[in-house]
């Protein structure tokens, strides 16, 4: 039986030879806050029921940080990424864009938000408007960025660009629908709207949950290249405990709608104060031990 010291050494060995570019000794905290909230709440109503799905959250996010929220379904992370997003407003509490309260009152005010920030949702096949081809996804992000009096030449080199950044060719794409594609080629050709829109933050709804294992390492690397190449913040929405350590600077555990336990990855994962948080951690199978299904139920 391994002692925790060794576990804990053995965790550390392994994040450290993971090659996604991170910098796992990078201070974030002197780099500038690009997204922030305080007592940020989400409360929902139906008949005489109420539904607290986000409880008075803290968080600051700075700018290229990797940031993991985690929490088991239910645990409120995927209603706070739709306040993030400006999708959902917060019931009480207030959001901070690059340290400014954040205005979205009117859809002029959004439009300029989405500029700084975009996601990539969970599954692919919902993502895209099924009457639009591809060349008119990515003509759309190239439009926003403010290149509709770009060229045809020009329109057409950048989307080549992005497509061979995701590894895909735009000539075999080019006149296609998304649902011509497959899961992973799908998920890749949002990467590369990101790509070509570059927003300031990235917030991604578990975004390989739902394709197979290989697919999923390449998603990730071109995420955390893009995070690397352009300084752009990326905020994971996961339930992957495991997932989390490996590429990120910081994690936040969420439980019942409340950061239950929030710090650098290390700190988090190695020195687990929260029940919660450990329960997490020993709950991740491992394949040369017995499952311990004590937790479940």
């Amino acid at each position: 039986m391994k002692t925790d010291e060794a576990i804990k050494t053995e965790l550390q060995d392994t994040r450290e030879s993971v090659t996604f570019g991170a910098d796992r000794n990078k201070d974030f905290s002197q780099e500038p806050m690009c997204l922030s909230g305080r007592g940020v709440t989400r409360v929902f109503h139906t008949g005489k029921t109420t539904t607290v799905a986000v409880d008075h959250v803290d968080f600051d996010f700075h700018r290229g940080e990797l940031i993991s929220i985690v929490g088991e379904s239910g645990s409120g992370k995927t209603t706070l990424s739709k306040m993030l997003l400006g999708l959902l407003e917060p019931t009480e509490g207030q959001i901070f864009f690059k340290d400014k309260p954040r205005d979205i009152s009117t859809n002029q005010k959004k439009k300029e938000y989405w500029q700084g920030i975009q996601a990539i949702f969970q599954d692919p096949f919902s993502s895209y408007n099924i009457f639009h081809k591809i060349d008119s996804v990515l003509l759309d992000c190239i439009n926003m960025r403010g290149g509709k009096n770009k060229s045809k030449e020009e329109k057409f080199a950048m989307m080549k660009e992005a497509c061979s950044f995701v590894n895909l060719k735009f000539e075999e794409l080019t006149n296609k629908y998304p649902f011509e594609l497959s899961g992973g080629q799908m998920q890749r050709l949002m990467i590369a709207r990101i790509f070509l829109l570059k927003p300031d933050i990235l917030l991604a709804d578990e975004p390989t949950s739902m394709i197979d294992a290989c697919s999923r390492a390449t998603i990730l690397d071109m995420l955390l290249n893009l995070r690397n190449e352009t300084g752009m913040t990326v905020i994971f929405i996961t339930h992957d405990i495991g997932l989390a350590y490996y590429i990120s600077d910081s994690i936040y555990i969420m439980e019942h709608g409340k950061f239950v336990e929030a710090g650098k990855a290390e700190d988090v994962i190695l020195n687990p104060k929260a029940p919660y948080t450990k329960r997490l951690i020993s709950d991740v199978p491992k394949i040369h031990e017995p499952w311990d299904l004590s937790t479940v139920g």
